[in-house]
């Protein structure tokens, strides 16, 4: 990807930032600095930055269950603030990074020095020339005032001081970033997601996975459940609670956190609390599969029976059924239970199987 050019700047220099990458560091140390320039900040500590990171990376590692890389510091640190943090696995960015600068956690603050131990000067290594493999293992004082004889540099440092160490963006850098922003997002975008297909080589929707998800228009499949329900009673599969168009809500069987879709097979009407409970966690098969394939096979019939019904079907279908393999398995007119079962078995017991390989956890409705 071309980056803009600037008169007095290497930007040559800055579009070889990530071409010698083997763990993800760089890219979010580099999205963090992004950040805060566009927060009108210049000065700014490690400290401050690694807390960015953790945020930037949270939804990824905690809703989503990406694997960051082997044995990755950024995504163990999300684990451990996960962990003993009492933070949601959706939590709001703000709210971590509050979490984060009042934390006096050991570990947590002894893992977030090691964050800081290479990628704040390695980062830049595409603008430094003549630093041989041994010139890069000294103290970081001394590798701080090396660098700091450098010209052209993004930054320089200020102090160093573990978490209290301090950059300082070059004004002309903060005014070229602030320029193009947009551009230099899009940009580490593109190698985050490069990188991540190559760590996660099973997980769909990898692009739609890079930070909270925005609101999913439920709509034409409320309007198609609310429908049935007018025409008979419908019980909800976690809790056997009888369902009522006024408190229906769309459950993804599977967590959208996984499979980043909205297909039809994997939905099915539940309550707003129940929903809320589930959360991305994954229903017992042995449980609630069998239910599920009963709630669906309902529909299935009612769509065969009822011009309105399958008038409905035919409108969301245009959305939610984007596979013609699983539309002819699932919704084609004639399957019989254990078949319409068995095809349904098919499509969504290998994606819940995936799933559950990725940590997934396993939920009983309490």
């Amino acid at each position: 990807m071309q980056l803009p050019t600037a008169p007095t700047l290497k930007t040559e220099q800055l579009s070889r930032l990530f071409s010698n990458m083997s763990e993800c560091y760089k890219l979010f140390w580099f999205q963090a600095l992004i950040n805060k320039v566009m927060e009108g900040k210049i000065i700014i500590s490690f400290n401050e930055l690694i807390n960015e990171m953790i945020a930037d990376a949270w939804y990824m590692v905690s809703e989503y269950k990406l694997n960051l890389g082997p044995a990755d510091t950024l995504e163990a640190l999300v684990h451990h603030v996960f962990n003993t943090g009492r933070l949601k696995s959706n939590e709001k960015k703000g709210h971590i990074i509050q979490f984060l600068d009042a934390s006096k956690d050991k570990k947590l603050l002894k893992m977030k020095k090691t964050l800081t131990d290479n990628v704040p000067y390695r980062l830049q290594a595409p603008f430094i020339e003549g630093f041989s493999g041994v010139g890069w293992r000294v103290s970081d004082k001394v590798l701080a005032e090396k660098i700091n004889r450098e010209k052209h540099l993004i930054y320089y440092y200020l102090k160093i001081d573990g978490l209290n160490s301090q950059i300082e963006i070059k004004e002309e850098w903060a005014e070229y970033i602030k320029r193009n922003y947009q551009i230099l997002c899009g940009w580490i975008r593109y190698n985050l997601i490069t990188y991540l297909q190559k760590r996660n080589p099973s997980v769909p929707g990898i692009v739609n996975k890079l930070e909270p998800p925005m609101e999913r228009q439920m709509e034409k499949v409320k309007k198609y459940w609310k429908l049935l329900i007018g025409i008979s009673p419908v019980h909800e599969i976690y809790s056997g609670q009888l369902l009522t168009a006024k408190d229906i809500s769309i459950d993804h069987f599977v967590p959208w956190s996984y499979v980043a879709h909205d297909e039809f097979w994997n939905l099915h009407p539940t309550t707003r609390s129940i929903n809320s409970q589930k959360s991305n966690q994954l229903p017992d098969w042995d449980k609630y599969f069998p239910l599920l394939s009963e709630i669906e096979y309902y529909s299935y019939q009612k769509m065969w029976e009822y011009e309105k019904v399958h008038n409905e079907f035919e409108k969301l279908q245009k959305e939610h059924v984007n596979n013609m393999e699983v539309r002819m398995k699932l919704y084609r007119k004639g399957l019989d239970r254990q078949e319409f079962t068995g095809n349904l078995e098919e499509v969504i017991l290998p994606v819940y199987q995936a799933a559950q390989h990725m940590g997934f956890r396993n939920w009983v409705c309490k």
